[in-house]
């Protein structure tokens, strides 16, 4: 099967119905595949080749949406690009890939124009979506002719390349293929109990795998009626749940965390959604027994996988309780082990890195053989997710930290979650980030970087001692800042790397 077939089947199943509504335009699946299907061979008869790239820089949309099933049908390979990124960024990620064109919305022209100096290859043509003038798309499948041929494609030909955090501090370009994404999609409808009656937000960002693959690609699988949500909103998400009768969405911790302190949120917002997937980051728990008190109606789903695997584990809802705290179980085909640094296996309980392994995985970092060679150094082609978590004898996966976030402080591994988890049950913390700074003679040390509720007093004094009561004494922040945000990623993460950079600036070690 390849991701243009993943389409074709909904729409040979119940062409009438609903596939995707973004604000006032909407398609059926028998109009939403015709239009992909023309954008796919109007791009061939623009001169487009098998294997070319071409760009995504918008917000969710039904443009993506045709983007994206579109350069699947015209074997293009589709380069999914943040709307965060810079001009410098977007100049080397053209560079770097040989992006011929790029769909971009009119708002984010002036990045394009400043990318161009930067770019040091052929500037791409600009296909401008969105605003007054915003017609490209449309206009390019305007000129569709149903006699042009699409390419021959092959399951393992190249998909999508999705950008992701290099060690130079520039992106590397992961590579997948339609197999690959074809196996997160089907995982994803066979695992996540999404229906064909489902009404499916699609609140997380579609340049990362989380937004287009993992959530949008399942509920086209599944069926499903896609609502586009064109950047995060607390409130407007809300009024796009009352709005359509929403039953599903996926979100990443943080915009949960929006969610509930939003000034307009009232649990009867949100009275439709019952299916409430998770993923992208650490679930902290006392935010998870808040969702249970305001939306108990709503079974909370936790799933984990990274922009380079798509899912690798689902908890099914029926042990949320029983294993509360994993991440769940290895999703069909996913096979997962904990290693220690030589690559040996670990026992239940032991923590180690993640290696996981199995038909979605990425063929490795565009350009980049170091990269490559690297993420898959244990061989047979074993994956390191760069991730420490533990195995129980069920196996389920239990989270630990990144590896690069864990904190060796006097010789011990100290993990910022764990602290975190324990901040977090201070009615007066709204969200934390614990990191590591230097410290002569322990080495390494955690601090704590800690947005307050309005109206709730607390001292940091008081933060220190709760995570000395319910850690250990050793592991309790040793300063802790309080802030008005914390810096985030397009897709909701906090950037720890960006807290902790002013405390190591001066230092030749960061370790």
């Amino acid at each position: 099967m390849l991701i243009g077939d993943i389409l074709a089947r909904s729409a040979l199943r119940a062409p009438d119905a609903m596939a995707i509504i973004d604000g006032d335009r909407r398609l059926s699946y028998a109009a939403f595949d015709a239009a992909c299907d023309g954008l796919a061979r109007a791009l061939v008869a623009d001169g487009f080749a098998k294997g070319d790239r071409i760009g995504a820089m918008m917000p969710n949309s039904l443009d993506y949406g045709l983007l994206f099933f579109a350069a699947a049908r015209a074997g293009l390979v589709l380069a999914n690009i943040s709307t965060r990124s810079t001009g410098r960024e977007l100049g080397y990620m053209i560079a770097k890939t040989g992006i011929r064109a790029l769909a971009i919305h009119h708002d984010l022209v002036p990045r394009l124009d400043e990318a161009r100096g930067a770019a040091g290859a052929t500037p791409p043509r600009a296909i401008v979506v969105g605003g007054p003038h915003g017609g490209g798309l449309a206009a390019l499948a305007a000129r569709a002719n149903d006699a042009t041929k699409l390419p021959a494609i092959v399951p393992d030909d190249l998909l999508s390349l999705n950008f992701t955090g290099g060690t130079t501090g520039l992106p590397k370009a992961v590579t997948v293929t339609h197999r690959a994404r074809v196996a997160s999609i089907e995982a994803g409808r066979t695992l996540f109990g999404v229906e064909p009656d489902d009404i499916a937000i699609v609140a997380t960002p579609m340049f990362h795998t989380v937004g287009l693959h993992v959530w949008f690609g399942t509920a086209i699988g599944a069926g499903a009626c896609a609502v586009t949500l064109g950047g995060w909103d607390a409130e407007r998400f809300m009024r796009l749940a009352e709005r359509h009768g929403a039953t599903a969405s996926l979100f990443v911790p943080t915009q949960l965390s929006d969610l509930l302190r939003a000034p307009g949120f009232l649990p009867g917002r949100l009275r439709s959604l019952r299916k409430l997937h998770f993923a992208g980051a650490p679930m902290h728990g006392p935010l998870l027994d808040r969702l249970g008190e305001e939306l108990p109606w709503a079974t909370p789903v936790e799933h984990y996988g990274q922009s380079e695997t798509g899912p690798i584990t689902l908890r099914p809802p029926a042990f949320n309780d029983a294993k509360r705290g994993s991440v769940g179980q290895a999703v069909a085909g996913v096979e997962i082990r904990i290693v220690d640094a030589l690559g040996r296996d670990l026992q239940p309980g032991q923590i180690g890195e993640v290696l996981t392994r199995g038909p979605n995985l990425l063929t490795g970092y565009w350009d980049d053989a170091e990269q490559t060679r690297s993420a898959f150094r244990f061989g047979d082609g074993w994956l390191a997710t760069g991730d420490l978590g533990s195995l129980d004898t069920d196996g389920f996966l239990t989270l630990v930290d990144r590896a690069k976030d864990m904190i060796v402080s006097g010789g011990e591994n100290l993990y910022p979650v764990e602290i975190e988890n324990a901040l977090l049950r201070h009615p007066a913390v709204v969200e934390c980030a614990v990191f590591g700074i230097p410290d002569d003679h322990w080495g390494e040390v955690p601090v704590a970087h800690v947005v307050r509720r309005a109206g709730v007093a607390v001292s940091a004094q008081d933060l220190i001692a709760l995570a000395e009561r319910e850690t250990a004494r050793w592991k309790r922040p040793r300063v802790v800042e309080f802030v008005d945000a914390l810096p985030r990623t397009a897709v909701g993460k906090i950037q720890k790397n960006l807290l902790r950079e002013p405390y190591w600036a001066h230092r030749t070690r960061r370790i």
